[in-house]
């Protein structure tokens, strides 16, 4: 809850600034590399994902934003599993709308080039996704498959962590290289503890 009324705030922050600044709007996308972290995972291997979204800068000084926006992004993992004599691969596929609030101070390099430093909060919600298992038990070889959010799913669809990241914006071009770490624990079992982590490259283009 105290990291829910965190995220409020800095949103109301925001949307004040954005009174008195000036607000470029966009778009970007691009491709996200995304895994699960946590205690009971082993040898897990990145998933290739992608993200796109519009985006608005709020420039409230001549080096200061706030950067946000609302992305339709993919995250998840595969990972070996074993339980017994079972062993397979799970691979999981969510997909969030996610709203990140990131403080960034732009460098000027050369005339209309800059570098951007930005770091903040995201919450995201989980609209869709699958999971799909494959392994093998005694002479059983096969896989099964299933729904990632909703009744008796495996995954929460609140998510909500910290991000940070570097870009450069070329006129109205915008490079942008990250980091998303998940905060809370994503997963409906009574003793599951996994988050998401996810690192995107993006481009975009301001209006």
């Amino acid at each position: 809850m105290k990291k829910i009324r965190l995220f409020l705030v800095l949103a109301m922050f925001a949307v004040a600034t954005a009174v008195s600044a000036q607000v470029s709007l966009g778009v970007k996308g691009g491709v996200n590399m995304s895994n699960f972290y946590g205690e009971e995972l082993d040898n897990e291997n990145v998933k290739i994902g992608f993200n796109v979204g519009l985006i608005a800068d709020i420039d409230f000084s001549y080096n200061s934003a706030i950067q946000t926006g609302l992305f339709f992004t993919t995250k998840g993992a595969k990972y070996d599993s074993s339980f017994g004599e079972a062993t397979g691969e799970i691979s999981s596929n969510p997909m969030y709308l996610q709203l990140p609030i990131h403080y960034a101070y732009k460098l000027d390099v050369t005339p209309g080039s800059r570098i951007v430093f930005h770091a903040g909060p995201y919450a995201a919600y989980g609209v869709g996704g699958k999971w799909k298992a494959s392994g093998s038990l005694g002479n059983w070889d096969g896989a099964i498959d299933g729904d990632l959010f909703g009744d008796n799913a495996p995954l929460k669809r609140f998510d909500t962590g910290l991000g940070l990241g570097v870009g450069a914006e070329f006129g109205p071009i915008l490079v942008d290289l990250g980091w998303d770490m998940g905060l809370v624990n994503i997963s409906n079992a009574d003793n599951g503890n996994i988050k998401n982590q996810n690192a995107y490259l993006s481009v975009g283009y301001k209006f």
